[in-house]
């Protein structure tokens, strides 16, 4: 019988046929598709001179059987994870570690790729710089001991991240908070039939960040406090050992290739350039968000008539929010449905800017029903790819949200992207934050969707990750700019647009309680910096019971971020990006790009939501992909270099040097 995995889609934008590929098809597929991946490498080794076309633009056309059936296995399996998907994980993802590096970290082939000229085209060139220090990175110049020793390294390294996600979703499901109704007062109706049980009770998922959202909602204390510490208890027993044995191997891989400490290896090659320079991002911005954050805190305090911790400090904040602004959270609500805020909102906001148009594509089908296919095309209708949208919450779906890709686009390869949005959304009507998350990962979408370049590796959002969120970031300006919020905010029950007073009130909204936002994300960035800041000089990692609590709290006092009752965004037993998303010595990222899209944004403001507008960015950053250099990039749409003054602005930090 024909595997579906090895063979190319016939569905339009070689979709994948979610309905003919099931789970026993991954692992006859993946061993062919290696054993096919390492002939392709072998005929690119056995010709008589490089060139180009043969071994640079052969090498990007390699492997191509083995990323179709890794982009169905590793979708579905943040998606709808189960214990079957999780065996064969154990499987294949030590092979293709395996395989990785001895593609790497072969000495004729990087001899081959050192010999060719590229042609004379910035992508050509920038491929060639970039697949030379790829190689390097991973192992290329290495004696054979060194080879061998980064092998193992990487196969650890990729078992722990697996089981580190693994072991999260498990806590994450294990420690879902069931309530009784009396005990969800402040919920509506929808929220509650949400989570309600066949038995009558209440089952409350865990969402990845440290402060759940519903702590801003649920009148009950005692409800607060049980779900914030169920959020808090993640990864406690499961993986403590996990992330000390990371830490240490990143430290003696980066050592082993040259660098002094993980996060030197990891932002050579982001736009920030140093470790120092990220470290240096934090540090700077610290002391004045932990000043924001303590006044914020003693004025919810006063409201509630005594002192706060992170439980409650959250419930607090949000009744100063809706009496200074005055806003009803559930009746807010409701001016956001879910397909009115995609459709109508950054869909229409895409067109506005862009040209292009979204429809749904009821003919094909998603991996699950609930999961909708959408065809993008341009203002003459040619097409230019699809969007799977997955938006509903599931206790086997990972959490948080994300964009990842089932096709690339690459003209060498002739194809166009096929991008997938995955959220957590409890319901149909959504918060203001959940908006905005609809915005920032079709910001994602977006880059991945308009990419136009010619090398698969160099397409879309296949960037350094402090670049990465920038097309994300800059889309979330969208979503309450006035001639698109109006377009969708309607109220779900009258349909009247959302009133100017109301939405002058959700501006205000978004801008109140900056201190505790920035401070819980900078003390995120500090631990993850802190624990890749670790050279050999600083000697053995901790030990112990509370060794990891000591680290993070010696981290956050480093840089002036002890404030009582603030909780890090994330905690290292569960900090998914650090230990298990990729996101290791660069959740920093999320700041640095914020500087770029404040600062782009200010260009949006003077010219407009326009055809013009969006074309400029479209042409100097969502099309060029790695293509370009990114600060060229900016210098091209934005007129000149980035200005950090915006982003202290919008976090309440003017007067804060960088």
């Amino acid at each position: 019988m024909t595997n579906p995995l090895l063979e190319a889609s016939t569905l339009p934008y070689n979709l994948p046929d979610f309905a003919a590929i099931r789970l026993e098809h991954v692992e006859p597929a993946f061993e062919q598709a290696l054993g096919t991946h390492a002939r392709e490498i072998s005929a690119i080794l056995a010709e008589a001179e490089p060139t180009w076309e043969n071994t640079v633009e052969a090498f990007e056309l390699s492997g191509r059987d083995l990323e179709r059936v890794l982009a169905w296995f590793f979708n579905l399996q943040g998606t709808d994870a189960t214990e079957a998907f999780d065996a064969v994980a154990d499987r294949i993802v030590p092979k293709l570690s395996a395989h990785t590096d001895s593609m790497y970290q072969n000495a004729e082939l990087y001899r081959r790729l050192r010999e060719v000229v590229p042609p004379a085209d910035e992508e050509s060139r920038r491929l060639h710089e970039l697949l030379l220090r790829r190689f390097e990175r991973r192992g290329a110049k290495l004696d054979a001991a060194g080879k061998t020793r980064l092998q193992e390294i990487n196969r650890r390294l990729s078992g722990l991240s697996e089981r580190f996600g693994r072991n999260l979703l498990a806590d994450t499901k294990a420690l879902a908070a069931r309530f009784e109704r009396a005990e969800l007062a402040g919920l509506s109706e929808e929220q509650l039939a949400a989570y309600r049980e066949e038995d009558g009770t209440y089952l409350v998922p865990i969402e990845l960040p440290t402060t759940q959202s519903l702590q801003a909602e649920l009148h009950e204390a005692s409800t607060r406090r049980k779900l914030f510490d169920a959020s808090r208890a993640r990864g406690a027993d499961s993986n403590r050992d996990l992330v000390l044995e990371s830490v240490a191997l990143r430290r003696e891989r980066a050592q082993l290739l040259g660098y002094a400490s993980h996060a030197d290896y990891v932002i050579a090659e982001e736009t920030a350039g140093t470790a120092a320079a990220a470290r240096a991002l934090i540090a700077d911005l610290a002391p004045a968000a932990a000043a924001n954050a303590e006044a914020e805190r003693k004025l919810a305090a006063e409201l509630a008539g005594h002192d706060l911790d992170g439980a409650d400090w959250p419930y607090w904040q949000a009744r100063r929010r809706e009496e200074e602004l005055d806003l009803d959270e559930a009746e807010l609500r409701k001016y956001f449905p879910l397909e009115r805020v995609l459709v109508d909102g950054a869909f229409y906001a895409a067109n506005l800017l862009y040209g292009i148009t979204v429809h749904k594509r009821e003919d094909l089908a998603g991996y699950r029903d609930d999961v909708d296919v959408w065809e993008v095309k341009e203002a003459d209708g040619t097409g230019i790819g699809l969007l799977l949208t997955d938006y509903a919450a599931r206790p086997s779906k990972r959490g948080g949200a994300w964009m990842s890709s089932f096709v690339d686009q690459s003209t060498l390869a002739g194809t166009k992207p096929v991008v997938i949005n995955v959220m957590s959304v409890a319901g149909e009507l959504l918060s203001i934050d959940e908006v905005t998350t609809v915005f920032h990962e079709f910001g994602h979408a977006l880059h991945g969707l308009l990419s136009h370049v010619r090398y698969p590796s160099m397409s879309g959002t296949n960037v350094p990750r402090d670049w990465v969120e920038f097309p994300s970031q800059i889309n979330e300006n969208y979503a309450f700019a006035p001639e698109i919020v109006r377009n969708y905010a309607r109220h779900v029950d009258t349909g009247e647009v959302i009133p100017g007073a109301l939405l002058e009130a959700v501006r205000a909204s978004r801008q109140f309680g900056q201190g505790f936002a920035t401070a819980e994300y900078l003390a995120a960035s500090a631990i993850d910096l802190a624990w890749h800041s670790l050279t050999h000089d600083d000697g053995p990692l901790p030990e112990g019971p509370g060794a990891i609590e000591a680290f993070e709290a010696e981290a956050l006092r480093e840089v002036g971020l002890e404030v009582h009752g603030l909780e890090p965004r994330y905690r290292s037993t569960w900090f998914n990006h650090i230990f298990a998303g990729g996101y290791s010595a660069g959740y920093y990222s999320y700041l640095w790009a914020e500087a770029l899209d404040a600062d782009g944004f200010e260009l949006v403001k003077r010219d407009g939501i326009t055809r013009a507008t969006g074309q400029k960015f479209r042409d100097e950053i969502l099309s060029k992909g790695a293509s370009r250099d990114y600060a060229d990039a900016y210098r091209a749409f934005r007129g000149r270099d980035k200005d950090t003054r915006p982003l202290l602005e919008r976090r309440g930090l003017a007067g804060t040097e960088l």
